[in-house]
């Protein structure tokens, strides 16, 4: 009788958690639609359809096509990689808490990006394709002191020590950023003060060819790597008693979680809390499982950016306010709600 029980409970909750993807999958096709309506000039469902289809006029396809969907296209992407970066971030340190914001890695990427600036000017042509690069080599140099600072040998790696150790390198890069920021031109300065606020700025097609390849190398991957993460999940002891070679995974998943941020970062500017929010709801969807944990994130984390870029630009038209600080005034009662359960 248990034999027969535990296929047919495997095969709801499989039924669940597909009908949860595909439910996650139509809010994110309605707030696509809505957000290609929304704007300084407002385009009609039908318009946007013909406009779509090549009958609109010149001016609908100028702002449909030129302006509006290669935003929401890398709104879309960058939700997925913080998500699925802090999902791997949270999996590592086996802490509610992680996430690159907080453990100092989005610092570290904007610091990279804005050392660049100061030499390059920021309308250089070709800088849209060497700012993710040089976001990654700042995530990566902040990830790898951070961990260097959070291993004991005796112990392995302590979460709580990561949070605090990644809290305090953060504060401190942030603060080196701001003197840096005082000594650009007022050009560059305008660049990077809305960058780090969290605006999604890219304002073309170039910057989703910049993001794109990253997104679809490094998802499939942690998706690949999702057996291990639940290993991990079960503490080192655990997974190395099954085989596992605990630091080396570790590491790569580590370096792909940063690589994943540190594009974002180099397109949306400093927006936190996405990685944080997204894997919490998603788990309590799905579960703990990252075969589905993973792809929940990437949802969760899309529909929340692309729903913060749609506010960000409607509540004040015709003015608008960065998408960081909208994912900010989400996120930062839930992560004291967090903190505060932590604590509890």
């Amino acid at each position: 009788m248990s034999r027969m029980i535990a296929p047919a409970s495997a095969k709801v909750s499989h039924s669940r958690h597909l009908t949860i993807l595909m439910l996650l999958g139509i809010l994110i096709i309605v707030m696509f639609i809505v957000s290609m309506n929304t704007g300084l000039m407002r385009l009609t469902p039908l318009e946007v359809v013909h406009t779509l289809l090549g009958d609109g006029t010149r001016q609908q396809k100028l702002i449909l096509f030129d302006f509006r969907l290669p935003r929401i296209v890398i709104s879309m992407l960058v939700g997925a990689g913080f998500a699925v970066s802090g999902c791997i971030l949270q999996s590592l340190s086996r802490n509610a808490l992680a996430e690159p914001s907080t453990l100092g890695i989005n610092a570290g990427a904007g610091f990279a990006v804005i050392i660049f600036i100061s030499f390059v000017p920021a309308t250089a042509a070709g800088h849209i394709f060497v700012l993710p690069l040089m976001a990654l080599i700042g995530a990566m140099l902040t990830a790898a002191l951070i961990y260097f600072l959070s291993y004991r040998r005796e112990d392995g790696l302590s979460p709580t020590r990561m949070i605090l150790i990644g809290i305090a390198v953060g504060a401190g890069i942030y603060a080196i950023q701001m003197i840096l920021t005082l000594r650009l031109d007022p050009q560059n300065f305008q660049f990077v003060s809305i960058w780090l606020a969290g605006k999604i700025w890219g304002g073309d097609w170039r910057f989703v060819l910049a993001l794109l390849p990253w997104i679809a190398v490094i998802l499939p991957f942690a998706l690949y790597k999702s057996r291990v993460l639940n290993l991990l999940n079960l503490g080192d002891q655990t997974s190395a008693g099954l085989g596992m070679p605990v630091e080396k995974e570790r590491l790569v998943l580590l370096a792909a979680a940063v690589a994943l941020s540190g594009a974002c970062i180099s397109v949306s500017g400093g927006i936190g809390f996405v990685g944080l929010i997204a894997p919490h709801l998603a788990r309590r969807l799905v579960g703990p499982k990252h075969q589905v944990l993973l792809p929940a994130c990437a949802l969760i984390g899309s529909l929340l950016l692309i729903t913060a870029d749609t506010i960000a630009r409607w509540i004040l038209q015709p003015a608008e306010i960065p998408t960081g600080i909208v994912v900010a005034l989400i996120g930062a009662p839930y992560f004291l709600y967090l903190l505060a359960k932590s604590k509890a």
